[in-house]
């Protein structure tokens, strides 16, 4: 029924019948038929576009198809950079068609709709399609209840009026439009509760709009709020450019929790006051994304519904031919760029391996940050690190860490030039 429902809201023209429906999900999608060992992977985020490449690389005889519901790729990681006027959006889009043609795999401009583990097919909105391995990279959904929000009509509100710009293309559009027209008063960003997607990124936005602020002599404010004491990471470097940047024009309001949005009245209630804003962008919780939850791979016991998985083999509990990785992972992992595509990585490596009838040794991922603070120079902090598991405490750990929260010209070169480096490899 989910299913149905699902697939009738995206057709467009007139309704559909459920045999209509049906119909179209259980043709076979319009793709030669396979010739070997197919891999499908479903999402074509960071994490689904290094793993489609690298499956390719390390097993050129692999037939490789990726799936992906949007026709453009526009990235998350730097987009902070167009927001503020300092890369142009050609910087940050990209061509699925150019990524599938330059890589040798497939590309498949459709919607997962269901999975059947049993004989190993999905179905799509534009059929169905049989795989040997599947690799699930959906994302995040948000979570509007963290927030305090319960009714339909003010989330669809929030969505569309103040939308977080973590997801899809069309939130970023909006924020950019918001940021260039406003006349003034007070912008709220925040940093939501949980791990979430990117966890620099609240802190960096808010440099770079009061930045844009500055720039345009905007009497305006950015009041940035968190339930944390100090910035998710690097808490001194971001501290520093509040204070000595932007202490007219960012306010930083940490150990607060939002438990009410009303985006009729603009107004947010934390558990110490109520304030009303002039324009936003409110970030939820997030939670793995709802297809998981649909089609029954969701861990249970994750507060934020992230995928069931072998930590280190990213399988699916139970099935060893559905890998699911990316943003949903259940592991404490930085939900940025850098870490999903290192990650991604390894996975292609892996698969790879398994199509032979070999296996290799779980290597962690790494997450490399660059947060831009500052506009006039350029400058940038970052940090990296990397993972590893404790088998005594039975936790997970970060291991090889270091940060740079100096402002620095360098970094600043550094953020263009690593994002130039990953999309070169990504899509050319």
């Amino acid at each position: 029924g989910i299913a149905a429902a699902s697939l009738q809201a995206e057709t467009t023209g007139a309704s559909l019948s459920k045999p209509a429906i049906n119909s179209i999900m259980h043709r076979s999608v319009n793709l030669p038929a396979a010739k070997g060992h197919r891999v499908v992977v479903v999402g074509g985020g960071w994490s689904g576009l290094t793993i489609a490449k690298y499956l390719k690389v390390h097993g050129p005889d692999l037939e490789v198809v990726l799936v992906e519901r949007n026709s453009v790729f526009m990235s998350h990681p730097i987009s902070g950079l167009w927001l503020a006027g300092l890369a142009n959006l050609e910087a940050i889009s990209f061509s699925y068609l150019d990524a599938a043609v330059n890589n040798d795999y497939f590309y498949l401009h459709a919607t997962l709709v269901d999975l059947d583990r049993t004989t190993r097919t999905i179905f799509t909105d534009k059929g169905r399609l049989d795989y040997d391995d599947l690799i699930l990279a959906p994302g995040i959904d948000y979570e509007y209840s963290s927030i305090g929000v319960e009714e339909q009509a003010h989330e669809q509100l929030l969505k569309t009026r103040y939308p977080a710009g973590f997801v899809s293309a069309s939130e970023h559009i909006t924020l950019k439009r918001k940021i260039e027209n406003f006349k003034g008063g007070i912008f709220l960003l925040n940093a939501p509760a949980g791990i979430y997607r990117c966890s620099a990124t609240p802190y960096e936005r808010a440099c770079l709009i009061a930045a844009v602020f500055k720039r345009k002599k905007i009497k305006g404010k950015v009041l940035l709020i968190d339930s944390r004491e100090e910035p998710a990471v690097s808490a001194d470097g971001f501290l520093s450019a509040f204070e000595e940047l932007y202490g007219d024009t960012i306010e930083y309001l940490n150990s607060s929790i939002i438990s009410n949005v009303d985006p009729e009245k603009r107004s947010v209630l934390t558990d110490f006051d109520q304030i009303t804003f002039d324009d936003a962008a409110i970030y939820p919780r997030i939670r793995g994304a709802h297809i998981l939850e649909h089609l029954g791979l969701v861990d249970p016991k994750s507060a934020q519904m992230e995928a069931a998985i072998n930590p280190f083999t990213y399988n699916a509990v139970g099935d060893e031919n559905v890998y699911i990785a990316g943003d949903c992972r259940p592991m404490p992992f930085s939900k940025s760029g850098n870490t999903a595509r290192t990650e991604g990585m390894y996975l292609a490596k892996l698969i790879a391996a398994r199509s032979k009838g070999q296996e290799i040794s779980w290597k962690s991922p790494r997450t490399i940050c660059y947060s831009m603070v500052n506009t006039k120079p350029n400058e940038a902090i970052m940090v990296d690190g990397k993972y590893k598991f404790n088998r005594v405490s039975n936790q997970w750990e970060h291991f090889e860490n270091f940060a740079v929260n100096e402002r620095d010209k360098v970094l600043g070169k550094r953020t263009f030039e690593w994002a130039e480096q990953h999309f070169t490899d990504m899509f050319e």
